[in-house]
């Protein structure tokens, strides 16, 4: 495990356990973002606790959270955090949430590290190196048969939307089995083989950042709904290499 890896995995268990001392409190502090979005004290307590980290060991790089924004580094390296992916779910309770931190360096991810903490899963990956549950290799499923296939979602709207020909839209009706399992946690399933598609059509950056590399190295894919793998289009969709293929192939 590099230096920049095991900094990440040693923030994010960190700031895992500070969410814990939070979670299901009935004293938890909510406030309303400006687009009315909830954040909490523990959102917020979590990405100070991460920054300082990174500033203490790599002072000159850049940092992009979520609840503070955007530091400008130098060194052509930026973290990208989010120190509660899943807030909604954290305030109701819900242990399927995640601290979420991921590496660009000269704007291409190099490692992603997602920690489960209320469910003790922690994810971890860097460029070539494979992808890890709690220390141990994970793998994409092999299912190729979206009759067979699980699909978890995020938001609503995968189901409400009207009748859609994209493809990725295509799956709620088609695919053996469909489940509102979201947020980092359905991408995680995903990576470890436990589903073979996950879907969110609004994701922002810090979203995205820490799962691309662990669904990639753990041989899957990851893309937008316009098939290109970005962490600022639209959405993201990450599935196992035999359904995301044909899923890419149907979106070119």
């Amino acid at each position: 495990m590099t230096e920049d890896l095991q900094l990440a995995v040693d923030l994010a268990r960190k700031a895992g356990e500070l969410t814990l001392s939070f979670f299901r409190s009935k004293g938890l502090r909510v406030y309303a973002k400006r687009d009315d979005s909830p954040v909490t004290e523990a959102d917020r307590k979590a990405e100070e606790l991460i920054r300082e980290g990174i500033e203490r060991e790599f002072p000159d790089d850049g940092i992009f959270g979520e609840e503070f924004g955007d530091k400008v580094g130098t060194t052509g390296r930026r973290w990208i955090l989010d120190p509660i992916d899943g807030t909604r779910p954290f305030i109701h309770g819900v242990p399927l949430y995640g601290v979420l931190i991921g590496l660009e360096t000269d704007h291409e991810l190099k490692l992603g590290v997602v920690n489960i903490p209320a469910l003790g899963e922690l994810y971890h990956a860097e460029t070539g190196c494979g992808a890890f549950l709690n220390d141990e290799p994970v793998k994409v499923s092999e299912i190729v048969d979206h009759r067979n296939a699980t699909v978890v979602f995020t938001e609503k709207e995968y189901l409400l939307d009207p009748p859609s020909g994209h493809p990725v839209d295509r799956l709620r009706d088609d695919a053996g089995l469909v489940r509102g399992w979201g947020d980092c946690y359905g991408h995680m399933l995903v990576a470890s083989g436990r589903a073979e598609v996950a879907v969110d059509k609004i994701m922002s950056p810090w979203d995205c950042a820490a799962i691309i590399p662990i669904v990639s190295e753990a041989g899957g894919c990851c893309f937008d709904y316009n098939g290109q793998s970005t962490i600022y289009g639209q959405g993201l969709v990450s599935a196992n290499r035999h359904l995301g293929r044909e899923l890419l192939d149907h979106i070119a």
